[in-house]
């Protein structure tokens, strides 16, 4: 096993669950997997990675378990849905199957067949993109609420902010920024959560950091706040993109309609724009520079 692949399958695991991406074991050939796509009523399929994987593409072999409580149809839908988003997120060089699941669970949502995880309600939806936009002038400047200051009389952390994306009136804004240690990103996600009212009464604040610390040790966290495997996904963005010394909040004020697996490749949009503003990603013909910079490759 590749060492590509075995990254990808701890990635894969600890974003959809445990056993999600497991080796077939009941079959002689080690290149088998299964891969259990997530959402109820899904089938499980069986695949195959050739030891030139990712310079070759993942082989699709078909359907492990049935879904849709075991009607073939279902299954082969979800088999065919795979396959389709495989051809169209795998680059060579690069493991795809992050990029294929979360395409999966755009077709089904779009198709009407499946409906994703439970999205919790929070304010009117006026009223959240009216306050995202206002944190987005203010934070534009790093400037902190000034009713809150009293608590928190740090300067402000040098974040770099995404644009506003906005879809059925849920609001999403990122916000970036080099950090050398665990303890500081603490206090950097604190500051935030202290000096801007907006920001601490939004519906998820998620974040993700990777860290290399001193004689060769890393830290990377996240935290979902609430939208359930949301932090893993942005730290797998990270991941992807070998940043380091860096960290990312994305700010989601929720709208009262439910976005499905949507809101996960929203999130992850919104933390990419955020990375690309602060010179961390190396676009064609561009170069990237400063904390964080790390590979061309980003999120969809």
């Amino acid at each position: 096993m590749s060492e590509a692949l075995n990254d990808e399958i701890e990635a894969i695991n600890s974003i959809y669950g445990d056993n999600t991406l497991v080796q077939a074991t009941q079959d002689p050939d080690p290149s088998i997997f299964i891969l259990t796509l997530p959402g109820e009523n899904t089938a499980s399929l069986r695949l195959q990675f050739p030891a030139e994987y990712p310079d070759v593409p993942p082989v699709v072999l078909g359907t492990h378990s049935l879904g849709a409580a075991g009607k073939h149809g279902a299954a082969a839908h979800d088999l065919a849905l795979f396959r389709e988003a495989v051809g169209e997120v795998y680059e060579p060089g690069v493991v795809c199957l992050f990029d294929a699941i979360e395409k999966v669970q755009e077709l089904l949502l779009s198709a009407g067949t499946k409906e994703g995880p439970a999205e919790e309600t929070a304010e009117p939806p006026e009223e959240a993109e009216k306050e995202a936009k206002e944190a987005d002038k203010d934070q534009t400047t790093n400037n902190p609420d000034p009713d809150s200051m009293s608590s928190n009389t740090n300067p402000p952390p040098p974040w770099t902010l995404s644009a506003l994306f906005t879809e059925n009136k849920s609001t999403f804004l990122a916000r970036c920024a080099p950090v050398t240690s665990p303890a500081q990103a603490t206090s950097f996600l604190a500051h935030l959560l202290a000096s801007d009212k907006r920001v601490r009464t939004a519906t998820h604040n998620i974040t993700a950091w990777r860290i290399r610390g001193d004689g060769g040790t890393s830290f990377q966290d996240c935290d979902d706040d609430g939208e359930t495997a949301a932090g893993g996904r942005l730290l797998h963005l990270m991941q992807l993109m070998d940043l380091w010394d860096a960290m990312v909040v994305v700010t989601r004020w929720y709208g009262g309609q439910k976005l499905g697996p949507r809101r996960f490749a929203l999130i992850n949009q919104t933390a990419r724009d955020a990375f690309v503003r602060a010179g961390w990603v190396r676009e064609e013909g561009g170069q990237a520079g400063g904390s964080g910079s790390g590979k061309k490759k980003g999120g969809k």
